[in-house]
């Protein structure tokens, strides 16, 4: 039958969309938690309810979804362990160029780590964020990560939707409640690299004391062999001087 492909498209959408109001399974997002706390099934998407209820009323809870980036932070104050080193490799990646960052003009450590630079300034402008991913993707230090709250209406619509340093600062233990298996690949990830960055570390260093050692044992093994060579080698009669001459012209 002519057309029956469109028919049948619309039936299976329409199934969908009516299912979604009956199957209690399908709800994935907790909207308005102060209202519908009595509606959320035992599991609501990737989460219980007890844990779905402790994360924010205008965040998904499921783990796939995905808003716009925030910056990441490890144990303690935001900003003494936040991963950011203000390279600004996003901000130039930015296609809608949405990012804006100012290098700070001194240097912090960071858990034990040598000092590094931080942002002074990084704001995002959400209303021209299109949430490509892109500044994720060339991060080299996972300091950026998507968000997934939802819930960002505000009735100032320039001012209100640039988010500030601040604004975008979240800890490690956020984004494992918000996309725990993610951030557990990634922590796991980093910690590979960082283990596998000082074994070679210590390698060299060990290489390098070996190197050491061999070289005073050659110089030792060479300066003992020399002087072993001087002590067999007899010893050379005295020249003969110009009072034993004129003694040997006389006959003495």
């Amino acid at each position: 039958m002519l057309g029956g492909g469109i028919f049948k498209g619309m039936a299976v959408t329409l199934r969908n969309f009516v299912g979604s109001y009956f199957d209690k399974e399908r709800l994935t997002t907790k909207e308005y938690a102060w209202r519908t706390d009595d509606k959320l099934p035992e599991r609501a998407g990737d989460y219980p309810k007890e844990e779905a209820e402790q994360l924010s009323d205008t965040t998904t809870v499921t783990h796939y979804s995905r808003n716009f980036p925030m910056l990441l932070h490890d144990e303690g104050e935001p900003m003494d362990t936040v991963r950011c080193v203000a390279c600004q490799i996003c901000e130039r990646e930015c296609p809608p160029q949405c990012i804006y960052i100012e290098k700070s003009k001194d240097k912090k450590e960071r858990g034990g780590n040598k000092a590094q630079f931080y942002p002074a300034t990084f704001d995002i402008d959400v209303s021209v964020c299109m949430s490509c991913q892109i500044c994720v993707e060339v991060c080299p230090f996972d300091a950026i990560v998507m968000n997934s709250q939802f819930e960002l209406s505000t009735p100032d619509r320039f001012g209100g939707l640039l988010l500030r340093r601040d604004d975008l600062l979240k800890s490690n233990d956020y984004y494992h409640k918000i996309h725990p298996e993610e951030a557990a690949a990634r922590d796991k990830r980093i910690a590979d690299e960082k283990a596998a960055k000082e074994a070679k570390k210590k390698a060299a260093e060990e290489a390098k004391k070996k190197a050491a050692e061999a070289k005073a044992k050659a110089e030792a093994e060479a300066k003992a062999k020399e002087e072993a060579e001087s002590a067999e080698k007899p010893a050379e009669a005295p020249a003969p001087t110009h009072t034993d001459a004129k003694k040997e012209d006389n006959g003495e």
